[in-house]
């Protein structure tokens, strides 16, 4: 494919403010607070409370992964390729925040008049209509990041302030509808389970959606001047497409790291759909005490200070796979220790509090995780501009775009048909306790969600340790000469010109 040229209007002088990474910030939270609605209460909810089997929901979730397999590179090069006075990017984020919260409204509010079938298409349609929306929002969004700034350690703390973003907003998000949505009372006392809520919930969530896609948008529109934008327009195309994620996946440290960045999401997907049954069912904590886990976004603010130094020492590489092998050691830590009758009894208040500490450490290394693969996207960015003359930033960052979506899509695919046909959990249970529930089931639950699917982790941990080779002292060479070339290509335009 054909060099394409670049320019931005404003050359930026300095770092960046504090204002412009909260700002930028916030746009991470739709997209995580959607995740979190995903994996924590949409299997659940049409599951055990609306009494749809889990593989039914599983595989709506699936085929809406599928399309968005197709529509998140498309919105990647339709954003790449865009030019307006507006900027490339936020055009399409302006346009996406409405519908966005809007879909997510009619997905977590049912008509109650439906039967399975009914459900199984309302849940089709607006997990897509979710879905399609968001990639309107996020890809433009996430982009961005790479334009911001081209400096390797302030590419991380620039993702670093993302993550400290969406983990106060999940702080105040999980406590909130844990100790007001989803109370508990004398009919329901795992409030989780209450059908009567959920139509609240709905609401709050499509509120919690739309309003930061919209704050993020507006908040950085300024910044347009200092963004890159091409010299001139391409044509859309879905040939023009292909072509371009075709470019992308030459790349083979792009290759490599969307596969680790693919499966470690899928996983985590696997393990946050178990999550909310592992609480509930494997511990026996109450809906009170779920709310106390939005304490995990202590672990937010020590990426927030730890990364810096971190960096310092260590390449990006070395500090995702360190974060790989802890995630699949913390992984089967506290379930292995159930198993040997270590660990407080449930109900007793030191259980909570230690797997309230592990929620700690688990989002730090969760932090660290997407820091890093945010930030080396960014980097791999400037690599591939300096080989190929295009810069990929909607393509590239679609990767993330639809890996994120994978949480929800394979990873609750895999979490449906395993409750379903391996720990054969009972169907339509809102009604059934922790205590109603048969041993054998809630060891099977903990087998699978503390010891298998951390297992395999070991996939990821290898596509990177084994595959990845661009380093700092690779990244300051790429800027040099990428420096050279853009300063050439303008000489050349300017003589053409006159």
């Amino acid at each position: 494919m054909d060099p394409i040229s670049y320019t931005s209007e404003l050359k930026r002088e300095g770092k960046l403010s504090v204002r412009l990474k909260i700002a930028q910030g916030l746009g991470a939270l739709p997209d995580s607070l959607k995740d979190y609605a995903f994996k924590a209460f949409l299997l659940l909810y049409y599951d055990r409370v609306l009494g749809m089997p889990s593989s039914w929901a599983a595989g709506a979730l699936f085929i809406a992964l599928v399309v968005d397999a197709i529509s998140d590179p498309l919105v990647g090069s339709l954003s790449d390729n865009f030019r307006s006075k507006f900027g490339r990017r936020h055009p399409f984020m302006f346009a996406a925040a409405l519908p966005l919260g809007f879909a997510i409204f009619l997905l977590f509010s049912p008509p109650a008049s439906l039967d399975e079938v009914g459900l199984f298409f309302w849940l089709l349609t607006f997990t897509i209509s979710t879905r399609v929306a968001m990639t309107f929002f996020y890809v433009p969004w996430s982009a961005l990041f790479a334009e911001f700034t081209e400096d390797y350690v302030e590419r991380s703390v620039l993702a670093s302030y993302r993550m400290l973003v969406v983990f106060v907003g999940l702080l105040i998000f999980v406590f909130a509808v844990y100790s007001e949505v989803f109370a508990s009372n004398e009919a329901y006392p795992e409030g989780q389970l209450n059908p009567d809520a959920y139509p609240r919930f709905a609401m709050v969530l499509g509120i919690c959606l739309a309003l930061p896609a919209f704050l993020t948008t507006w908040f950085t529109r300024n910044e347009v001047p200092y963004l890159l934008q091409p010299v001139e327009p391409t044509r859309f195309s879905v040939a023009q497409t292909l072509r371009e994620v075709r470019l992308a996946l030459s790349n083979r440290n792009f290759r490599v790291l969307f596969l680790c960045v693919l499966f470690t999401f899928i996983l985590g997907g696997t393990s946050g759909a178990f999550e909310i049954y592992m609480r509930t069912y494997f511990w026996g904590l109450a809906s009170e005490d779920l709310r106390w886990f939005a304490l995990s976004a202590i672990g937010a603010i020590a990426v927030l200070v730890l990364i810096p130094p971190l960096q310092k020492r260590f390449d990006k590489k070395n500090l995702l796979v360190g974060a790989l092998f802890l995630l699949l050691f913390d992984g089967m830590f506290l379930v292995c220790m159930r198993f040997v009758d270590v660990l407080p009894d449930n109900g007793d208040p030191r259980l909570l509090w230690l797997l309230v500490g592990n929620g700690v450490l688990r989002g730090a290394l969760l932090g660290i995780l997407l820091v890093m693969f945010v930030s080396m996207l960014a980097d791999l960015l400037d690599k591939q501009e300096l080989d190929t003359g295009r810069r990929q930033e909607g393509i590239f960052m679609s990767s993330i775009s639809f890996s994120a979506k994978a949480t929800s899509g394979f990873g609750l695919l895999l979490a449906g048909v395993l409750l379903e046909y391996v720990i054969r959990f009972p169907q339509g249970s809102a009604g059934v306790s922790p205590a109603d529930l048969d041993a054998q089931t809630v060891f099977r639950l903990g087998l699978m969600d503390g010891i298998v699917v951390p297992l395999f982790y070991i996939i990821p941990f290898t596509f990177l340790a084994r595959g990845y080779d661009l380093t700092r002292q690779d990244h300051e060479e790429v800027q040099r000469k990428l420096t050279l070339v853009r300063v050439n290509r303008g000489a050349a335009q300017s003589g053409g010109a006159s």
